[in-house]
């Protein structure tokens, strides 16, 4: 795939835009990398696209997962049985989401997308354990969200922090904190995963996804000193990338459908 210095530019910026979204409101934003490759870079093809930004959401979520092992916010036994059966998820959701044709797969993301807003509505009020460990009476329990959300997520090419944040706290009682922290080892995974498996098949530009980290990272950056300052309201700020996801998805929703 030929790709124009406008693309690198587009590419760049919405890697911003993803990055700066993740900063500010703590989840959510990598699911807007899918549309804007597709509605504002012009990556061709769906399945390229969801290739390019598992490549994306994992690297962005390394990233934020030193910062979260640095204050302690992962717990590292639950989030590894978590990932190790969604790795098994992802590579079994990426082999069939490849067989789907691609404005069905944009159909179905949109719902998705829709889905994800929805979420983040809810209050997140749950308090939990930070010293949680893992055990008997967990691990089934785990192994199966694990592998449940890992499909979904490689199937569509997503983070799926909002499946595994709430899966994590359900599973295993811990805090959100230590839930968000320990998320991030199996978006790590699940977008590694995803992406070996497009990049077998060949579905992923890689120029676009280098772009995409480096906009990610600056983003990421200016995002969380605005959080900052703007902590009182991340309920507010929340709610307003809900509608925003909502709208995306609507739109997606009619795009993919008149193609249909």
């Amino acid at each position: 795939m030929t790709i124009s210095f406008l693309q690198q530019l587009l590419a760049l910026a919405s890697g911003v835009l993803v990055g700066f979204s993740l900063g500010v409101v703590g989840g959510g934003g990598s699911v807007l990398a899918v549309p804007l490759m597709v509605y504002v870079v012009g990556v061709p093809a769906a399945h390229i696209a969801i290739g390019t930004s598992a490549v994306a959401v994992a690297v962005n979520a390394a990233i934020n997962l030193l910062g979260h092992a640095r204050r302690g916010n992962v717990r590292w036994a639950c989030a590894l049985v978590f990932a190790g059966a969604g790795v098994v998820g992802a590579l079994m959701g990426s082999a069939v989401g490849k067989t789907i044709d691609g404005n069905k797969l944009l159909t179905l993301f949109a719902v998705v997308m829709f889905l994800i807003a929805v979420l983040m509505f809810r209050s997140r009020s749950h308090v939990g354990h930070s010293a949680v460990r893992i055990s008997w009476s967990n691990f089934p329990v785990l192994s199966v969200l694990g592998l449940a959300t890992g499909a979904l997520s490689g199937f569509f090419g997503i983070g799926g922090g909002f499946l595994i944040v709430p899966a994590l706290m359900w599973g295993t009682g811990m805090s959100i904190l230590c839930a968000v922290g320990s998320s991030l080892v199996a978006v790590t995974a699940f977008g590694a995963a995803t992406a070996v498996s497009y990049a077998w098949s060949d579905l992923i530009v890689w120029t676009i996804a280098g772009l995409f980290i480096a906009g990610g990272v600056v983003g990421g950056l200016l995002g969380g000193m605005l959080a900052t300052r703007l902590a009182s309201q991340r309920g507010k700020l929340n709610t307003l990338f809900a509608i925003v996801i909502m709208t995306v998805a609507v739109y997606m929703y009619v795009r993919s459908v008149g193609s249909l």
